[in-house]
């Protein structure tokens, strides 16, 4: 204990952790005013030059000359213009960007390029347009077929594998969740909402819009009804479940008055329809 007292009593220890804090904070505003922002260009930007219609070697001169770095990201046939011309850029013209920052060209061919067509059948629509537009190929018409996986891919006009020019066009064929087969609509009357959802999904049926409705007769969460209530429908689609909630005897309007929900009549002896009379019997 005493040596632990002196320890603590000691000025020495007191400043160096004094010195030690300092320094931290001088560290801290170095690195904040100083070394940070020279670090990231602080307040210093470029405004990006126009190098559209300009030859591939022009355009690279101008953006080294601006201090910019640049890089081929594309080539396409454009006959607007002359081989080995930009086309395009990015970023845009005249938007402000940190020196020594990369800008990338589109560059006019002479010759169309190429490329291998992906596979996309089996994706979803929008991961197959993404595959597609990532190897060049413009998406065209979109047809819509009957098949149980919804907004799936079933077929595309080109070939998996073919080689084709980049901007060709590739129809494809999507399924709109609605199968051929004709099936047997289950009885989910009664059913729990979660039995009722799993019986509809193992029959090839789809569950639609859920209603809530109160009920003094049915266990709240089961269900009341369902529509279409029908023997048997196409694969794929939907049933309206009405599924019971819990009923609540009275409620308060928000002007005041009371409903009895035994009779569904407004109960307001001071209403001139029902003059205030004890003999008055309804």
């Amino acid at each position: 204990m005493e040596n632990l007292k002196k320890i603590f009593m000691n000025r020495k220890l007191y400043s160096i952790l004094a010195g030690i804090l300092v320094g931290g904070i001088a560290f801290l505003i170095i690195m904040d005013l100083v070394i940070m922002p020279y670090y990231t260009n602080y307040n210093r930007g470029v405004t990006v030059p126009d190098v559209t219609k300009l030859s591939q070697d022009e355009a690279e001169s101008v953006l080294e000359h601006y201090g910019l770095r640049h890089e081929v990201l594309d080539r396409r046939s454009h006959t607007a213009y002359p081989a080995n011309y930009i086309i395009d850029q990015s970023p845009a013209p005249r938007q402000i960007v940190k020196p020594n920052r990369k800008v990338y060209l589109t560059v006019n061919t002479d010759t169309t390029p190429i490329t291998v067509v992906p596979n996309v059948v089996a994706m979803s629509l929008r991961n197959a347009e993404i595959q597609l537009e990532n190897h060049g190929l413009v998406v065209g018409s979109i047809s819509y077929e009957s098949s149980r996986f919804r907004n799936t891919v079933l077929r595309q006009s080109v070939a998996f594998g073919d080689t084709v020019s980049r901007g060709t066009i590739v129809n494809l064929a999507i399924s709109d969740g609605l199968g051929t087969r004709i099936v047997s609509v289950p009885d989910v009357k009664g059913m729990r909402l979660s039995e009722a959802q799993q019986a509809i999904l193992r029959a090839g049926l789809r569950v639609g819009e859920i209603r809530f409705q109160p009920s003094r007769e049915h266990t709240p969460n089961t269900i009341i009804s369902y529509s279409p209530e029908i023997a048997e429908l196409t694969e794929g689609e939907e049933l309206l479940l009405v599924v019971a909630e819990r009923f609540d005897a009275r409620e308060e309007l928000e002007e005041g008055a009371i409903i009895d929900d035994s009779i569904h009549v407004p109960v307001n002896q001071d209403s001139p329809e029902f003059p205030n009379d004890e003999n008055n019997e309804f």
